[in-house]
């Protein structure tokens, strides 16, 4: 699964490169340089959500 990284201003410049890339992985957007945002695909959110239920709720 690769990872891009976009700056915020990338991110704001170009959303729908920003999606087309979460659909092959995760997106690191990040603000001076440091990681503060993760875009992810709704199947890798639901399965990292489905992963870290306490108790079978989700």
């Amino acid at each position: 699964m690769p990872i891009t990284t976009l700056s915020s201003r990338d991110f704001i410049q170009n959303a729908s490169r920003a999606r087309v890339a979460a659909n092959e992985g995760s997106v690191f957007i990040t603000d001076h340089g440091k990681p503060t945002h993760v875009l992810l695909s709704i199947e890798d959110y639901r399965r990292l959500a489905g992963s870290i239920a306490v108790g079978g709720s989700k």
